[in-house]
């Protein structure tokens, strides 16, 4: 299937590994043009090389933080009107709530629920007066089932998902769609670090800690970034345009509800 969307400009956050990175590769092989994120400068430029070297697609690495001003700032001096939005960001690691500090709260927030909303704000204008505009938020499995530990991480993404449910309604009549992506267990680096955590806690191996996470999805298997990304680039897509404000949810069957 064709999506419609080459020639397009994304901006992809934190995308130089994970789940990122599988949303920008996507992207890329639908001939996007995408700037992709992270922090890690040698890391960036090897994943910027890694996809323009796979697709063919141009590919500009902005390395930068964009929890803050200046990160933002260089996101959208390197494509000052995207199409396309993907909004990622690493989630706090997980912690008791009572250890949970005001900064950490504050900065847990902002890092999953502000930073998305202003990049937002910097990018929507122009999507409507193209009429055409795709946003991805990236958030997680917990919005919907929460996780011990995981209080802020699914807080302040929970957080996200009503303020911008609105705004999503308040745009799509200018073919511009806002969508949520909730990850389950997904074989990123991330997913590794809570499988050390809980192995360390339970005081077993971590291929036991491993198997035993991943005999609790249905799935008996673990996500990967590319079948992530595929879901993310039709999302994007012209054909998806009558799907807004939205809850994508994919963990491999672990929400047990039928709605």
């Amino acid at each position: 299937m064709d999506f419609g969307i080459a020639g397009r400009k994304a901006i992809v956050c934190a995308s130089s590994r994970g789940l990122g990175y599988g949303c920008a590769l996507a992207l890329a092989q639908e001939g996007c043009e995408v700037v992709i994120n992270g922090r890690d400068e040698k890391r960036l430029a090897s994943a910027a090389d890694e996809i323009a070297k796979a697709t063919g697609a141009k590919i500009i690495p902005v390395a930068a933080d964009v929890a803050t001003p200046d990160g933002q700032k260089a996101l959208f001096a390197a494509c000052p009107e995207p199409d396309i939005l993907v909004n990622n960001n690493a989630g706090p690691p997980m912690r008791d709530f009572r250890e949970l500090s005001r900064e950490q709260i504050i900065d847990g927030v902002i890092a999953n629920m502000v930073v998305a909303i202003e990049l937002i704000q910097k990018a929507i204008d122009p999507m409507i007066a193209k009429k055409f505009g795709r946003i991805v938020n990236i958030t997680s499995a917990t919005v919907k089932a929460p996780l011990v530990g995981l209080d802020l991480s699914s807080g302040a993404r929970a957080g996200l998902t009503a303020f911008l449910a609105g705004v999503a309604r308040s745009v799509a009549g200018s073919n511009v769609t806002i969508n949520f992506m909730l990850p389950g267990a997904f074989d990123t680096d991330r997913l590794v670090s809570n499988i050390e955590g809980n192995a360390k806690r339970q005081n077993i191996s971590y291929e036991q800690a491993r198997t035993a996470r991943m005999n609790g999805v249905p799935a008996k298997r673990f996500g990967t970034k590319e079948e992530f990304g595929a879901t993310c680039a039709f999302l994007c897509s012209q054909q998806a345009g009558y799907i807004t404000g939205q809850n994508i949810l994919i963990d491999g069957g672990v929400y047990p509800a039928a709605f």
